[in-house]
């Protein structure tokens, strides 16, 4: 609570605009209190953002030293990523409910305590877990940010502050990989892996008390109700999908495995009416069905979906190859992974501000078969030389790729919302960043299939290398076919994606919140 006082106008019901209850501090101009709150919230988003690239970069650490399977090293991303979308339009409406203040700090003191639980874990198992209460942690933390940004900033000011989560979010993409090569490399007091989640203890705490002290409670005026029978069966469905997929391999891919995949598609049916029903009885379904009547929100789920199915292929399967493939260090890894970064954060400023206002859809299919084309060279230069490759031979394909990414990444929201009626935007702008994180968690259970499938088993020490080499280039296939499809799928966006007027709350904050997830995926 500030001593500021408060000018905006009280609602019929008690809030104020924004959410802001009566007595709490305002987005006063002079309330310098407010950029000690963004630093709060942008820090917690910087630590959710660095800790899934660690991971990756991490991985092959944990499999030597942990002893953890396939199947587990499968589970420890693509657990967070399953529990993250399922938890995330419950997380932003927990908040507009009972206070997005309050839902933070719930939600940045589990991921802390869930961050302490991975660095003990006694075992695989206890890790896997703890990734998944990770997840749902973030899912509580993460929507709160952008939230709380718009209930204490005024409109003129929200420009320059979206301006500076994204510079974060570049920081992130660049320092996450070091940060997580380095922690590894250190072996900080015989630890091994175990740091790069301790790292977020100090963060977390120091987030949880000042948070407590200077951030402004804010409401929804109008929230809707929770779905939670909605979200089991997402979870559900996607259980039932994933599982057989990502255990099949070890199991000899049994009879139930196929059974299990084929009722979820019986699952899924099942939300689709309950999601109707919820509709017509409250008006607050998780799944807004009306708006796959627009075309190009239909087209752009797809999108979204496919692409998140193409990087979770990609970045495991990238780290598997050069670390246990290649034999490199994490440390090595992560620094060969830096121009892609780089170029990512690059090309999507360029595209946002300078090519989507002139040439429109153009430059999103433009970056689907960039990248495309940088996956191809990069299948080039691994086939070409082989065991042999060096990190600077990397570079051309990297760079080729990142561009390509972030002239998708960036505007892929705008365009994707363009059409949609502006009263839906928060439901269209939670359903983008969900499905994007559920097909970054199928992407990660293919790993089983593209990569590890053409992996023989009980390989000699002589022969990993060349089998992950060759794995590697089979799985990058399937990666240039997901961008194939994705330039197809393109055709049904707008030609000219709406640009949305400064101070409109859904598109510009979840445009902020989808640039910040999808870097996550770098390694």
């Amino acid at each position: 609570m500030t001593s500021t006082e408060t000018t905006l106008s009280t609602e019929p019901d008690g809030t104020q605009p924004d959410g802001v209850r009566p007595g709490s501090a305002s987005p006063a101009a002079g309330d310098r209190r407010r950029w000690f709150a963004l630093a709060i919230v942008m820090t917690a988003a910087f630590m959710d953002l660095v800790d899934v690239t660690i991971v990756n970069i991490a991985i092959p650490s944990i499999q030597r030293d942990a002893g953890a399977s396939v199947s587990q090293i499968q589970w420890i991303t693509a657990g967070y990523a399953l529990a993250f979308a399922a938890g995330l339009v419950t997380g932003g409406r927990l908040g507009d409910i009972h206070g997005r203040k309050r839902v933070f700090l719930l939600g940045i003191g589990g991921f802390t305590v869930a961050s302490a639980l991975c660095g003990l874990a006694a075992n695989p198992e206890m890790l896997v877990a703890s990734r998944i209460l990770q997840g749902g942690m973030a899912a509580l933390m993460v929507p709160q940010v952008l939230s709380i940004v718009h209930a204490t900033f005024p409109a003129h000011e929200r420009g320059k502050v979206f301006g500076l989560f994204g510079a974060i979010v570049g920081l992130g993409a660049v320092s996450g990989p070091l940060l997580g090569a380095l922690l590894t490399e250190w072996n900080l007091f015989g630890l091994e892996w175990r740091p790069i989640f301790l790292i977020n203890l100090p963060v977390g705490i120091a987030g949880l008390v000042l948070g407590s002290r200077f951030i402004t409670e804010s409401k929804a005026p109008k929230a809707l109700k929770l779905d939670l029978v909605g979200v089991a069966l997402v979870v559900a469905g996607l259980l039932m999908l994933l599982y057989p997929l990502t255990q099949g391999r070890e199991l000899g891919w049994p009879l139930w495995g196929y059974v299990t995949m084929g009722g979820a598609v019986v699952v899924f049916g099942a939300l689709v009416a309950y999601e109707r029903r919820k509709t017509a009885r409250d008006g607050s379904p998780l799944i807004e069905l009306s708006l796959f009547r627009v075309k190009s929100f239909a087209a752009g789920i797809a999108v979204q979906t496919v692409f998140g199915v193409g990087l979770g292929i990609f970045f495991l399967v990238w780290t598997l190859y050069m670390q246990i493939g290649l034999g490199w260090t994490a440390l090595r890894a992560g620094l060969t992974g830096v121009p892609f970064s780089i170029a990512v954060s690059t090309a999507a400023g360029l595209s946002v501000q300078k090519l989507v206002p002139r040439f429109g859809r153009k430059v999103l299919q433009a970056g689907a078969l960039t990248m495309a084309a940088g996956v191809l060279l990069y299948i080039w230069e691994s086939e070409r030389y082989g065991l042999g490759i060096a990190s600077w031979q990397m570079a051309l394909p990297l760079v080729v790729m990142g561009v390509g990414m972030g002239l998708i990444v960036a505007p892929l929201t705008d365009a994707v919302l363009s059409e949609v009626p502006r009263e839906h935007a928060g439901s269209a702008s939670g359903l983008i960043n969900t499905v994007q994180q559920m097909g970054n968690a199928l992407g990660l259970g293919l790993v089983s299939v593209v990569f590890y499938g053409v992996i023989g088993d009980h390989l000699r020490p002589t022969e990993v290398g060349p089998a992950f080499v060759d794995a590697f280039q089979h799985a990058l296939g399937w990666v240039a076919a997901v961008m194939a499809v994705i330039f197809l799928l393109m055709f049904a966006l707008p030609k000219r994606p709406a640009q949305h007027v400064e101070g409109s709350v859904e598109p510009s904050a979840t445009a902020a919140v989808t640039a910040e997830k999808t870097p996550e995926l770098v390694s």
